[in-house]
């Protein structure tokens, strides 16, 4: 499961729909069924609550909307939904679309970049000023630049591992604690100072330090404005860099899919600067992007069941620990024609609409479902707008691309050629 994770839990539908799997001492119920995903995400999501694979991770990144469960997890998803109200994210659209246009400012023809570099520079720079807006900011988002990947990592390896081996002197947890302990640190002096000056910047710490339970009047304590601030930087960084390198990877190698994209853009933007109004016309362009984050997903998600439930034909009692696989129901034949095939065309005219529920989880479902999946749809859509109205980025010959598995697929690097698509 650790050395090829991807085709083992793909490969589990083949022995029905509720799959009994031994983590170490750890029994699990991994489910291959849509249904079965949607029932525990969303029908019966009142019965379960984060498992095991996110207890690993609350001690060190807190508890923030991602780890948080029950009445905690309500209330601060109540607090934080101003800050993704759809108003609020095209008040972002010009921020995404200005750090898109800075990173490709000094490009040259023919240069090569590495792209997934390049990417998450963007990420960052847009995350950090849709988060912080200010200049107080960038020592978090450089450490957050650093830190995540190696969280990611590491925590994942912790989670498939027996609970002593994260307590062992070994350089790979020294090295995990300590990226945490600096992350932490970073942020609290941030939100303290961001106190102390008591100003509304209209950005979303701001909207945090800001505010107030309807029916109570309270606000965040500062470890909650931590725990969320870690939990955004995680979530908005690695998310939305991963998406746009395998994009511009998977068009370099369909000239087709390259060709209807960047004919789409010129004509929706015409040569001005992408705008959130842009988003909903570039249709073709969610396409690719339904693609990418189909066959780039989440690897697995952990649910453990509070009050005895059935899944399917098979009983579970309080404690059991079930695993959901996004990988596995975006790879599965059944749902999805061909599903090694990059085919933006499988999402158009509604297709989508055709699929069980479950079967397709870029953002996860149910009350958990990922607060910033509007914020990410909108960045995506226009870096992409705005990168490729100028350029195409062209494979390096003798130079494969791997993917390198951890929570998600990485690619082991990604180099590019940048090529002006006007000389």
């Amino acid at each position: 499961m650790l050395r090829r994770r991807f085709e083992f839990t793909s490969s589990l539908y083949a022995h029905g729909d509720v799959v009994r799997v031994h983590l170490g001492p750890m029994e699990t119920y991994f489910l291959t069924s849509p249904e079965l995903t949607h029932q525990v995400l969303v029908t019966d999501g009142g019965k379960f609550r984060k498992g095991a694979m996110f207890e690993k991770f609350r001690p060190f990144v807190g508890n923030g909307l991602a780890l948080s469960d029950g009445v905690h997890h309500l209330r601060q998803r109540r607090l934080m939904q101003p800050a993704f109200h759809h108003a609020a994210i095209a008040r972002y659209a010009g921020i995404m679309a200005g750090a898109a246009a800075e990173l490709v400012r000094p490009w040259k023809p023919d240069e090569v970049r590495e792209v997934d570099h390049d990417m998450q520079a963007l990420a960052v720079a847009t995350v950090g000023e849709a988060l912080f807006s200010t200049e107080l900011g960038k020592a978090a988002i450089e450490e957050a630049r650093r830190s995540i990947p190696v969280i990611l990592k590491y925590g994942m390896i912790r989670v498939l591992s027996p609970a002593f081996v994260e307590k062992l002197p070994l350089p790979a947890n020294r090295r995990f604690d300590g990226v945490v302990d600096r992350m932490r640190a970073i942020v609290e002096e941030l939100i303290d100072r961001r106190r102390a000056e008591q100003a509304d910047r209209s950005d979303l710490l701001s909207t945090l330090l800001l505010a107030r339970d309807a029916d109570t009047g309270e606000g965040m304590t500062d470890e909650q404005v931590r725990d969320e601030v870690i939990t955004l930087l995680t979530a908005g960084i690695e998310t939305s860099a991963l998406a746009l390198s395998w994009l511009f990877h998977e068009i370099a190698r369909h000239p087709e899919v390259e060709r209807k994209l960047h004919d789409e853009i010129d004509d929706v933007l015409g040569g001005r600067q992408a705008v959130a109004e842009d988003v909903p016309r570039l249709v073709y362009t969610r396409q690719v992007v339904d693609e990418v984050l189909r066959m780039y997903p989440l690897w697995i998600l952990m649910r453990r069941v509070t009050t005895e439930v059935e899944l399917g034909t098979v009983r579970l009692s309080p404690g059991t620990e079930v695993i959901i696989s996004p990988h596995a129901m975006h790879f599965d034949p059944r749902f999805h024609d061909h599903p090694g095939r990059f085919d933006p065309d499988r999402w158009a005219g509604g297709r989508a609409k055709e699929l069980p529920r479950g079967a397709y989880l870029p953002f996860g479902a149910g009350a958990h479902q990922c607060i910033g999946n509007s914020f990410a749809l909108t960045e995506i859509a226009i870096a992409v707008a705005t990168i490729a109205a100028k350029w195409r980025l062209v494979p390096v010959p003798g130079k494969p691309v791997r993917v390198k598995h951890t929570t998600t697929a990485y690619p082991s690097r990604l180099p590019m050629t940048v090529v002006p698509r006007f000389r």
